[in-house]
């Protein structure tokens, strides 16, 4: 097995209705996705609200369990362990939250929201407990002595790497970063985000990095898989998707995201999608992408497309055989 080894991933939340709360519908949140990371690489995952890539994180973090599908981390079946193999399992893979303001309790301080996984996990306890406090604060670039202070004490930036710190408490190898800087200011989410391309070079971290925004995964992702409506459209090397995106999903995405070129700007077309992304509870019948797609013919909305492997990337589209 791969490091993290992903194979057929769904995720059906069950809809009821009526008094007897009898079982209509699914939400079908994730459909069958599948995907390897080796270890100190990182796998970038970016679709619009509502495609499954944070039910995606959450599943493989088990923090649900999916419907069905193998999530082999290490070479364990993460879905057969039990809760309490899962909690020893879980030191070594550790989430980083999308909103610093709502993930960091406002009631305890910075050393109690950082060290309460040391203290949890038997790692550390009293003075040598600060002292981790400290380094791992150290560590994110903020200074040891803000451990005294409360989460209302800080900037939007600050909170995210007390969120970062936190998450490196228990020495993880394996971090979902689920759209860890969509809630703050473009300035400072260039920050973040290389702080964590530094942390992964030097504790050789192993990222699933979760945004809707193509340009925040650039830099930090080895492979980029593109995901609409509980399925991967596109999986390639970061550069193949930049430099040449197959999927017409992906080149819209793409479009939207603006280039320091001002001349390239202004001569390059935009793609605007119609519609919003269908509901997870009626896909569309075919490809789930065909009512929005630029490029639809007959069969699309028939038959969804095959995931194959094409010139070294998976794809799922009737424009590629």
């Amino acid at each position: 097995h791969e490091y993290l080894d992903v194979r057929d991933l769904k995720m059906y939340f069950p809809v009821t209705r009526g008094l007897l709360q009898r079982h209509y519908a699914d939400i079908r949140a994730v459909d069958g996705v599948s995907f390897t990371i080796k270890k100190g690489e990182t796998l970038g995952l970016v679709g619009e609200s509502g495609s499954g890539k944070t039910t995606t994180g959450r599943c493989v973090l088990q923090l649900i369990k999916p419907t069905a599908g193998e999530v082999f981390f290490q070479g364990d079946d993460l879905c057969k362990l039990s809760a309490e193999k899962m909690r020893r399992r879980r030191v070594n893979m550790q989430p980083i939250f999308q909103d610093p303001y709502s993930s960091l309790n406002p009631r305890h301080t910075v050393e109690y929201i950082i060290g309460e996984p040391l203290i949890l996990n038997n790692i550390a306890k009293g003075d040598a407990m600060r002292e981790k406090v400290a380094d791992l604060l150290e560590l994110v670039e903020l200074d040891a002595d803000m451990a005294i202070r409360y989460p209302h004490m800080f900037s939007g930036g600050q909170r995210q790497r007390i969120g970062v710190a936190r998450a490196l408490a228990t020495n993880p190898e394996f971090l979902v970063c689920d759209e860890p800087v969509s809630a703050l200011d473009v300035s400072i989410q260039a920050q973040i985000v290389n702080l964590l391309e530094e942390l992964q070079e030097r504790l050789n971290l192993t990222l699933l990095f979760i945004s809707h925004d193509l340009s925040v995964v650039r830099h930090i992702s080895h492979w980029i898989a593109v995901m609409y409506l509980g399925r991967f459209v596109e999986l390639a090397r970061g550069d193949d998707i930049y430099e040449n995106p197959l999927h017409p999903y992906t080149q819209a995405l793409l479009s939207a995201v603006p280039v320091p070129d001002r001349k390239l700007e202004r001569t390059r077309q935009r793609i605007v999608l119609d519609g919003e992304i269908p509901s997870a509870l009626r896909p569309p019948p075919g490809c789930s992408f065909h009512p929005r797609c630029p490029h639809r013919m007959d069969i699309c909305s028939q038959q969804p497309p095959p995931y194959i492997e094409y010139q070294g990337r998976w794809l799922a589209c009737h424009l590629y055989k």
